[in-house]
């Protein structure tokens, strides 16, 4: 069996992988296509940057891999806990990674369309400037669709954390609830409230940034604290 060490060091690096490919494609590759209401420029963008396109897919495939691989892998290191926390964890995971991978389909053939002439020639430059518009929006808000599992997942994280009996500090508990928390009011505040959710988005990510941040550091660095039972504390005596 892994020793519990190990299993943290490794749930750090793969925390550290989704940071790195979820940054990217997310961060960088999907602004630098999509242009909110401008179907022209949206597939310009596409069609200028093709090869960026293709690393966006794949960053997102990438993302969603490691992700689910670093649900499992806290899972093995955290269900001693309470089983049922740790499996609802696991399948928020699931459902999240489910939704990524399907966007990057969307991505993927928003591409193939802007870069494909018998789309124009079927219905139009116009036309198919529209039809690269409508996949990359189902791309943008099937992603901010995710985050209701990207904040719900730290939630039963978090108190796992917290329950945990030392291996990882209480603190960094409850700052992964707060940032699951905060992940669902910026959602909710963008679909019910864009305007308002605009100016709070610049905000309500920092509790989240941190919380993950300080998590991601506390597997590479800490790993968990792991108290010696009193007989092991008697024999090294």
């Amino acid at each position: 069996m892994t020793a519990p060490k190990t299993l943290a060091r490794i749930a750090g690096v793969l925390y550290l992988m989704v940071g790195i490919f979820g940054g990217f494609a997310e961060g960088y590759v999907d602004p630098k296509m999509y242009v909110a209401g401008n179907a022209a420029a949206t597939a310009g963008n596409v069609l200028a940057n093709p090869e960026l396109v293709r690393v966006g897919v794949v960053s997102h495939l990438l993302d969603a891999t490691f992700f689910i691989f670093l649900a499992l892998t806290l899972y093995v290191l955290l269900k001693h806990i309470h089983k049922s926390v740790a499996r609802t964890m696991l399948v928020l995971v699931a459902l999240a990674t489910a939704i990524l991978s399907l966007n990057a389909v969307f991505l993927y053939e928003g591409l193939r369309v802007a870069t494909d002439t018998s789309y124009a020639a079927a219905f139009g430059a116009a036309g198919s400037n529209a039809l690269v518009m409508l996949l990359l929006d189902i791309q943008h808000f099937g992603t901010l669709s995710a985050q209701v599992f990207f904040g719900l997942w730290l939630v039963p994280l978090g108190y796992l954390a917290y329950r945990s009996s030392g291996l990882i500090p209480r603190w960094l508990g409850v700052t992964l609830i707060v940032g699951g928390v905060c992940y669902l009011v910026d959602l909710l505040a963008a679909f019910l409230a864009p305007d308002a959710g605009k100016m709070l988005h610049a905000f309500i990510v920092i509790p989240p940034a941190i919380a993950e941040i300080s998590m991601v550091l506390y597997l590479l660095v800490v790993g968990v604290r792991i108290r010696k039972a009193p007989e092991q504390l008697l024999a090294a005596a």
